[in-house]
């Protein structure tokens, strides 16, 4: 049965994406605090900050209550947050932030942290993103796709469903906690299916899948791109065909987050055999915050009436230091004061109990009006050593234009900046198979930086005297993810490191023993590891 089919007859609705569009943003967002609200109200936090006392001044019909929930309920870093509030849940006890046990926290490190974050996931939560996934899967209606389509699978790329117990709770990506309580009407279309899903080594996994590939008639695939690629590139070499639309002919619709795909395109669609719709989505550990509602966009429209308070932080000096944490005296913003054009950072309040949450993520507005974003960033992924504010949003479409003019793929880079004599310099460490000299690759980058952000033109004539660029095999990149505990799933190589990850990062590359795990066909061809 097609699945378009299926969800009109289990009678999912369209009044939630209905609501949206025939409402303004900031009386939804006003609505959704309201109900998070009166819904933690009695929740050890509720109690603390005044949940009660902030609700009433929902009846004054101004900003009020807004001023009010600022005033009373402080920022939170995700430390502060676990330190104060989330232990006792991960503890066991109930109704800390949110009513009732967590039973099950989301392993979360981003990009930027060595150790895990427990991020809490709640039956309100799991059955938000259900019916935002839902809403995205609907939105397929609006593209040029056959008929039978929908009647064919959907591959899902993520982390293990055989979530670790410890204790009184579950714990592991989010990807598996979701995977693992899907509705049942779904199922028939889900691959690799429970079996599959269940593995938790990675290697072993895609073994699996790869093995299984031929079996089945899949549509759409999700999934992070650098993993994704390397299954994609292991089912064509198992199969000995020369693209993967010779196993999967139906195959229209790549589902992709949580890292830009511009450096992973060139590559990618080498492996196909015809063109295939990118729909980008932006689902993190904390909730399903937006989707790419439109064919004809490469915006995303952020999701207002489901589950998620946003709070928005202009991404400058005044509110943030040059380590990118939050000043004291930040100001913040609801979603109707935004501007188009313009950088924040996400403060979210969310019905797994996050309440003003710092989510690390900087995205801009393509249009403040239908609240269609774009991902530019991370609050401590950027550089601005001297006043050149370097955006990952700036290194991504340089790096695609850099390989567009130079004919090779680069689907993994980072850059460091370090110290330079009296002054500064940035080092890049870009991941390519293709031959290519560094010192053209250098010159460049270093061009079209200069033509895409005018502050760092200004500072490569003053205080940023040099770049750097030293080319890598890609392997190298996934080899340290591997080494580091951070392989599949929802795991992606930082653009920006830093502090003690790029010291880890310089170990690690010039260790020549440094391959002391267990390889992928891949990885193997790639490097000639043996795996001794």
């Amino acid at each position: 049965m097609a699945i378009l089919g299926n969800l009109l007859k289990k009678g999912i609705r369209l009044r939630e994406m209905m609501e949206q569009e025939y409402s303004s943003p900031f009386e939804l967002q006003k609505k959704e605090l309201r109900e998070l609200l009166m819904e933690a109200a009695q929740t050890r936090f509720g109690r603390h900050y005044g949940f009660n006392d902030i609700l009433n001044t929902f009846k004054q019909g101004n900003r009020e209550f807004y001023n009010r929930f600022c005033s009373s309920v402080p920022v939170h870093t995700y430390n502060r947050i676990f330190n104060d509030w989330w232990k006792y849940s991960l503890a066991g006890e109930k109704n800390i932030c949110w009513p009732g046990r967590v039973k099950y926290f989301a392993l979360s490190s981003g990009t930027s942290e060595a150790s895990s974050k427990h991020i809490p996931v709640t039956r309100e939560m799991t059955r938000a993103i259900q019916k935002t996934s839902i809403r995205q899967i609907l939105t397929l209606s609006k593209y040029d796709l056959p008929a039978d389509f929908f009647t064919c699978g959907i591959l899902m790329l993520g982390g293990s469903t055989h979530l670790h117990k410890r204790g009184n709770y579950f714990e592991g990506d989010l990807s598996g906690i979701q995977a693992a309580r899907l509705p049942f009407w779904f199922q028939h279309f889900y691959k690799p299916g429970k079996k599959i899903a269940r593995t938790r080594n990675w290697d072993t996994k895609l073994d699996e899948i790869t093995r299984k590939a031929a079996d089945w008639d899949i549509g759409i695939i999700v999934g992070v791109p650098a993993w994704l690629q390397i299954l994609l590139e292991k089912i064509i070499d198992y199969y000995k065909v020369k693209n993967i639309h010779q196993v999967w002919p139906n195959l229209r619709v790549y589902v992709h987050g949580g890292v830009s795909f511009d450096p992973y395109r060139k590559g990618f669609e080498k492996l196909l055999g015809r063109p295939i719709y990118y729909i980008e989505t932006y689902l993190a550990s904390e909730g399903f915050i937006a989707f790419q509602a439109y064919p004809n966009r490469k915006s995303m429209r952020m999701v207002l009436n489901n589950g998620i308070f946003y709070e928005f932080v202009p991404f400058t000096d005044e509110n943030f230091d040059a380590e990118g944490n939050l000043k004291p005296d930040a100001r913040t913003l609801m979603i109707d004061e935004v501007e188009t054009g313009k950088e924040y950072a996400l403060l979210l309040s969310t019905c797994a109990g996050a309440w003003r949450y710092l989510i690390g993520d900087v995205i801009k507005f393509v249009s403040a009006e239908e609240a269609e974003i774009v991902i530019t960033g991370r609050t401590k992924h950027f550089l601005s050593l001297c006043g050149e504010h370097l955006s990952v949003e700036n290194m991504n479409k340089a790096i695609e234009l850099v390989s567009e003019e130079l004919n090779v793929s680069v689907p993994e880079f980072t850059v460091a900046g370090i110290p330079h004599g009296s002054l500064f310099a940035h080092y890049w460490y870009v991941g390519c198979e293709q031959p290519v000299d560094a010192r053209i690759f250098r010159e460049h980058l270093d061009s079209r930086l200069k033509e895409l952000n005018d502050d760092y033109a200004v500072e490569r004539g003053a205080a940023l005297k040099e770049i750097f660029v030293e080319i890598l095999p890609v392997s190298v990149f996934y080899d340290f993810m591997k080494a580091s505990g951070k392989i599949g799933g929802q795991n992606k190589f930082p653009r920006v490191i830093k502090s003690r990850q790029l010291d880890d990062w310089r170990n690690f590359i010039r260790n020549p023993v440094r391959l002391f795990l267990p390889c992928t066909r891949r990885l193997s061809r790639l490097t000639g590891c043996s795996g001794k």
